[in-house]
């Protein structure tokens, strides 16, 4: 099976060529692109690939512009980003789709549906939906917290903290600099409203943020503790079940 990749992050892209090995030893990737410009050239001066990998969200636009300058078939894997609303737009419309960061399993599942696929016509792409589709704002995500510290009050970007956690019935917020502050939010509802490929929920009760983790270290039971600047409380442990998507959150 001959593929082309359009993707416009590196790590991402070199990620998607090898797991893609893993999974077809004979799978030939012809190219790596990182922009519109350059994916209509090579479709147009080629012959279409067996398979084509799309990230939505491309260096000079979207990858749905793509469409509109050159025909396009053979059948597409879009790689995003996305929330779900558009997610399941794309089902509607017969185009499989793999959320970042890619996951092996998820992977090999998409490529089955493409066996499956080839065997019959090949699905048609709407530009009109997709460009409706792509064209809705992403989903945003909370900034800051506002905390009282005695009488006054103060703002906390969400980018100057460590952890998160809930502790006797109460949900605190903890500053990079080591300060605790509570706030009347739930981890559940904290899930929704945090960026998820800076925050991760390692267990029922901790949520931490990347760039304060300091050192990753193992742990019994095949578990992981995490060390976090001015973290003495107690031991930060990664449950065992969220090992491997703590992983891929850590992979990107």
């Amino acid at each position: 099976m001959n593929v082309l990749i359009v993707e416009d992050e590196g790590i991402a892209a070199d990620r998607l060529a090898r797991l893609l090995g893993e999974l077809q030893p004979d799978l030939r990737v012809l190219d790596v692109l990182d922009t519109v410009k350059s994916a209509v050239a090579w479709l147009r001066s080629n012959q279409s690939p067996d398979l084509l990998f799309f990230d939505i969200h491309l260096a000079d636009g979207s990858s749905f512009e793509i469409f509109e300058q050159v025909s396009v078939d053979c059948p597409v894997i879009f790689t995003t980003a996305y929330d779900q609303y558009a997610i399941k737009a794309f089902e509607v419309n017969s185009i499989d789709y793999l959320l970042k960061p890619i996951v092996l399993e998820k992977l090999e599942r998409a490529l089955d549906k493409f066996e499956h696929l080839s065997k019959a016509a090949n699905p048609m792409i709407d530009v009109s939906q997709l460009q409706q589709m792509l064209g809705a704002p992403a989903k945003s995500y909370k900034e800051r917290f506002v905390v009282k510290v005695g009488e006054h009050i103060k703002t906390i970007p969400t980018d100057a903290i460590a952890c998160l956690y809930s502790e006797e019935g109460s949900t605190y917020l903890q500053h990079e600099e080591g300060k605790k502050f509570i706030i009347d939010f739930t981890l559940d509802q904290l899930t929704e409203l945090l960026d998820p490929s800076v925050f991760f929920r390692v267990n029922r009760k901790f949520i931490v943020q990347m760039k304060a983790i300091r050192d990753i270290v193992s742990y019994s039971n095949s578990r992981l503790k995490i060390v976090l600047p001015h973290w003495d409380d107690n031991e930060l442990i990664v449950s065992r079940e969220r090992v491997a998507a703590f992983k891929a959150w850590l992979d990107g």
